[in-house]
């Protein structure tokens, strides 16, 4: 456990990302098992974290729009959601940090959850589904990351089995075009959220070639709720206010300044004597020995 722990602490983000959505996978399917033992199914208890296709149902669990993106249906869909977390994961960091990564996941994760929730409740094809459908899968936060890095640097290539190397926007497209492709199909809420997060992968590429980096939308609130829940064993910073003019930082640095000067005047007086000195450092001398 300790090795696991040392592994995760020492991973990339990306990695990291893959640890917790893992890690969730395993748990969860552990309950599944033991709770089935005693007849108890946990699959409705899940679809709070779920994302529903019904506005007014999403209304009652807002944080959905973020947990669904660490859940999977099954294990093919867990697999190669990591699989490409993992390969463009080291694309993304080799351009970008850790912290933007993180930024476009939970971005990539909202962006294909609303477009989930719109598709569903906009195009008539769905409406006898759209009280009863879920979103689950970190694919749309997946794709946001495939997309960052596609747009923003089109001609990097890569080594795909029996087609060689290829650029990785072409990729980015195909995957795009098969989505689309497949809004009609059994998984049609899966492939609008993946547009969804693919829309904003090409955003933020844009954005940030423009100089503007949209991962902040998310990021600073983050620093600012973390600010305030310090490491365990430091401190927050405190601010604190000192009345008393003996311990004012002013006049400490005012006293300190005085006395290098006074040390300055007694080493001269060593050195040359006392007529050594003018008039205005006897002066200083005469007004320290009053204090």
């Amino acid at each position: 456990m300790n090795n696991l722990i040392q592994i995760y602490k020492g991973s990339t983000l990306s990695n990291k990302l893959i640890f917790i959505n893992i890690g969730i996978f395993v748990i969860l399917k552990l309950a599944a098992v033991l709770f089935m033992l005693f007849n108890i199914s946990i699959h409705e208890g899940l679809t709070y974290f779920e994302v529903p296709s019904s506005p007014i149902e999403l209304l009652k669990q807002p944080w959905s729009i973020i947990t669904y993106a660490f859940l999977h249906a099954g294990f093919f869909h867990i697999l190669f959601n990591m699989l490409w977390l993992y390969w463009f994961g080291q694309l993304f960091l080799s351009i970008f940090t850790g912290k933007q990564m993180l930024g476009i996941y939970l971005l990539g994760a909202i962006a294909g959850a609303a477009m989930f929730v719109l598709a569903y409740n906009i195009f008539p094809y769905f409406t006898y589904t759209n009280q009863s459908s879920y979103l689950v899968g970190a694919s749309a936060a997946v794709m946001a990351i495939v997309f960052a890095v596609s747009v923003y640097n089109p001609n990097l290539e890569i080594y795909i089995f029996l087609f060689g190397r290829i650029k990785l926007i072409y990729l980015a497209l195909a995957s795009f075009i098969i989505d689309f492709l497949s809004v009609t199909s059994s998984n049609a809420g899966g492939h609008f959220a993946h547009i969804g997060g693919a829309l904003l992968g090409v955003l933020f590429a844009l954005q940030y070639k423009k100089g503007k980096d949209i991962s902040n939308i998310i990021n600073k609130p983050i620093d600012w709720i973390v600010s305030y829940f310090p490491k365990p064993g430091k401190k927050r910073n405190m601010k604190v206010t000192y009345k008393k003019e003996n311990i004012d930082w002013n006049y400490n640095e005012k006293k300190n300044k005085n006395v290098a000067e006074i040390d300055t005047i007694l080493e001269k007086i060593k050195r040359s004597g006392y007529n050594s000195l003018t008039k205005e450092e006897k002066q200083k001398l005469f007004d320290a020995g009053n204090k």
